[in-house]
């Protein structure tokens, strides 16, 4: 038995998802023939508390399609510093949409300061990139998000007349973590994608759900970035299962990884950061050379973790 914590993006479908795949129902999605596909589109825009739904292939393209909707050429979006949607997406938006970034730091409970969102708007002047969209991620690196924060960030956008997207990656973690139902964390944005395959279990897909006009315009994008797709309900049965059977069973995930931080804690080489509001990922900080020893030591014993430091170690549903 091999146990990877590298990511929960790791998990292999397993039998009853790979049934649903088998037994799904299919047709031309480029058609909106597809009945899986949306079947799912409507459920998620329901769970989410939005009118429509698109299925996607992945995370970074529902954000994209997101940026891409929400701006024009020359418009500006505030995001975190470190945010997926800014740091670990190619760079999408500027090089698809002449989209600028706006980066701020995050706050320790991944937050983003709203004061200091305040100073970087840009005025209504010919210099200036407009300021169109405001980004939040949640979780962010594992940390669900204060709701109290949300309802002040939602206001924050409306009153500046910014459009409000989640990177809602890890939203069903969020919820759990929180205690609420996802529709308390999503229906405060414009928009959210969130994906199928981080803790879920699914192998593949992301959702993006708006108002029917957002997703007619991300609709159109999709197309433009090839992400238009044909019998796809093979896929989107598997993002079904993995809604209808997977998400209350998060909270095991949370239960691990906060297990797993105490008992390393214990060890006095090592460095463990754990946050209140953490779900499923812990991070340990060690020496780099330590952490690459470390990494070949485990994986001779069926332990599979990555060397970067700090080190992320992330439970899900294939981990025990």
């Amino acid at each position: 038995m091999t146990y990877d914590f590298r990511s929960d993006t790791v998990t292999k479908p397993s039998p009853g998802m790979r049934k649903a795949m088998h037994d799904a129902e299919v047709g031309d999605d480029v058609y909106d023939e597809d009945p899986t596909v949306n079947a799912l589109q409507e459920q998620m825009a329901d769970k989410f508390g939005m009118e429509e739904g698109l299925f996607v292939t992945s995370g970074t393209q529902g954000n994209l399609l997101a940026l891409l909707s929400h701006c024009g050429r020359g418009d500006e979006y505030i995001v975190g510093q470190t945010a997926h949607t800014y740091k670990y997406e190619a760079g999408g938006g500027a090089v698809l949409g002449s989209i600028q970034p706006q980066p701020l730091d995050f706050n320790a409970d991944g937050t983003i300061d709203l004061e200091q969102a305040q100073k970087v708007i840009k005025p209504d002047d010919p210099h200036f990139a407009r300021t169109r969209l405001f980004c939040l991620e949640n979780t962010n690196f594992g940390k669900a998000l204060p709701m109290d924060y949300l309802g002040s960030a939602a206001r924050f956008a409306t009153s500046n007349a910014l459009a409000f997207h989640l990177d809602g990656a890890r939203v069903f973690n969020a919820a759990i973590k929180c205690g609420v139902d996802v529709s308390q964390i999503t229906s405060q944005f414009d928009s959210v994608s969130a994906c199928f395959s981080k803790g879920l279990g699914a192998p593949v897909g992301s959702v993006l759900c708006g108002s029917q006009d957002f997703i007619l315009r991300a609709r159109r994008v999709r197309k433009i970035v090839g992400g238009s797709m044909r019998q796809v309900g093979v896929i989107a049965a598997a993002a079904l299962y993995a809604v209808n059977n997977n998400v209350e069973r998060l909270a095991e995930d949370h239960e691990n990884a906060k297990w797993l931080a105490q008992e390393l804690s214990a060890i006095d080489q090592i460095e463990v950061e754990y946050h209140p509001m953490q779900t499923n990922m812990v991070f340990i900080q060690i020496d780099q050379q330590e952490a690459l020893n470390l990494t070949e030591f485990l994986a001779l014993r069926g332990i599979i973790i990555s060397s970067e430091t700090p080190m992320r170690l992330v439970t899900h549903l294939d981990v025990d």
